[in-house]
């Protein structure tokens, strides 16, 4: 979904020229070695559940993830960011929410509907869909509520590493995505925008090359406001569902994400891509919640499977966190 929406915001830009040397990555350009694989493991999602906390500890403590971000507007905010007070060098970030999709467990705006009335539905929450938010919401009403994400978490003693968006919907609408830019470079907080050369979306969406001048130009902006820029992005793993007739076991389900892990992996070129996923460890009660359960266990339990390690390590992949990239950013001139 992302990348599709991320198509959609860029048209806006495609008129503005910015020559970059797309030889250096950014990855280069903050100390790396030429020819790096730089990795961001990132879990999604965080906050939502009890169980979307414990996946994500699991996956960062136990595993290969090195970050995550956190859905402020959800139920289970506190609890992580208590956990975050007792491991304050954990790499959390915001995971920008303006969208509530599940059935029956569902969340409103943090700013309250008199403030954001067009992003709130019939029951009082978010609305569910991405098209829904970009056709009743204004790009006002999406600049109140980041900005009341971004103070809650801080209000409440988390800083966060970095800003990214939940289900894509800050790429859906130029104006969106222009609030975005804008608030990073406001509140100095790195986000989620791949303008190096961004090999793995571009596929995806086919762009132009008059479009990735666009990109690169938002890039430009980040990097120039003092901002680490990523090279690229990997969103694929929600949509990897195992071979029809396979049995489900917890066995099976790691040997088939770890490997596509690895297939992943070896699809990066170098520079700093961002690998995105979803891990939870999903109780009983998860499943009243999403039927997505399983793979997002898989997504956990590939992230502690010692062979990944093995894998990443035998690759010569760097693993790094969104607090390393902008101290590294902070000493680039």
């Amino acid at each position: 979904m992302l990348a599709r929406l991320f198509f959609t915001a860029c048209l806006f830009i495609v008129s503005f020229s910015f020559a970059q040397n797309t030889d250096t990555t950014y990855a280069e350009r903050l100390g790396f070695p030429k020819g790096a694989k730089v990795v961001i493991v990132h879990v999604d999602d965080v906050g939502m559940s009890f169980d979307s906390n414990e996946g994500a500890i699991t996956a960062m403590t136990k595993g290969i993830a090195t970050s995550c971000s956190v859905m402020m507007p959800c139920g289970w905010v506190p609890g992580y960011v208590h956990y975050l007070k007792e491991h304050p060098t954990t790499d959390a970030g915001l995971h920008l929410t303006l969208t509530s999709e599940w059935d029956n467990y569902r969340w409103p705006p943090l700013s309250g509907k008199p403030k954001v009335p067009g992003l709130v539905d019939k029951e009082g929450a978010m609305w569910p869909d991405v098209a829904d938010v970009v056709s009743h919401a204004s790009p006002e009403e999406v600049e109140t509520e980041i900005r009341a994400q971004i103070e809650r978490a801080k209000e409440m003693g988390f800083n966060p590493t970095h800003m990214d968006s939940h289900m894509g919907t800050l790429f859906a609408k130029p104006e969106f995505l222009e609030k975005y830019v804008t608030l990073a470079i406001e509140y100095h907080i790195p986000v989620m925008f791949p303008a190096g050369h961004a090999q793995l979306i571009s596929k995806l969406n086919g762009f132009t090359e008059a479009q990735m001048q666009g990109i690169r130009l938002l890039g430009k902006q980040l990097w120039n406001a003092g901002l680490p820029v990523l090279d690229d992005i990997y969103n694929e793993s929600y949509g990897w569902e195992m071979p029809k007739g396979t049995k489900v076991t917890d066995a099976a389900l790691q040997k088939f994400k770890t490997r596509k892990y690895e297939e992943a992996f070896k699809a990066m070129k170098p520079g700093i891509t961002y690998l995105i996923m979803h891990c939870t460890a999903p109780s009983e009660i998860f499943k009243h919640i999403s039927g997505s359960g399983t793979t997002r266990k898989g997504d956990m339990l590939a992230m502690i499977d010692p062979e990944l390690k093995k894998f990443v390590e035998k690759e010569g992949i760097i693993l790094i966190t969104w607090r390393e990239l902008s101290e590294r950013r902070n000493r680039v001139k």
